[in-house]
């Protein structure tokens, strides 16, 4: 069903990316699923780059959001081996998002993910989350996000 829920939406899954520094991309303990920070990236490159408010628009958050969201489900599927019976909710969502001092629309850029994966995983892609402006992210990241999931 989650699946087919991506294919309707025009999205392909990548295999995750690889971690940037000294940390696993994921790691479960009594069965949550704790996914490392994502990055806007594809086939290994940053994809935008630079502040949201200065060098990137709204539109262009938003879409750095959703590519965050996509490289969180990339590692969801490989950490239970495609085997979507294993999931069983989203928890968090942790958003990061690089901007201008007097940017106040972090939510706005964070919804970003969280409607995609209300789209895709209907109420179990529903999660608490916080949103948080930063002056600089790593790799001049324009967001990052991290997600906390609980399988079964």
């Amino acid at each position: 069903m989650f699946d087919e829920n991506i294919k309707k939406l025009g999205l392909t899954i990548p295999n995750p990316p690889d971690a940037v520094a000294n940390y696993i991309p994921y790691k479960i303990a009594d069965k949550i699923l704790y996914i490392s920070g994502q990055a806007p990236l594809k086939d290994g490159n940053v994809i935008y780059k630079g502040k949201v408010g200065d060098n990137i628009s709204m539109e262009e958050g938003i879409k750095a959001a959703e590519l965050c969201c996509i490289n969180i489900i990339a590692a969801l599927k490989k950490s239970i081996n495609n085997d979507w019976d294993q999931f069983d909710t989203f928890i968090k969502l942790g958003g990061f998002v690089n901007c201008k001092e007097d940017f106040v629309d972090q939510p706005k850029i964070i919804n970003g993910a969280s409607d995609l994966l209300v789209s895709i995983f209907g109420e179990q892609g529903r999660h608490t989350r916080f949103a948080v402006g930063s002056n600089s992210l790593p790799l001049d990241i324009s967001v990052e996000i991290d997600a906390t999931i609980k399988l079964k």
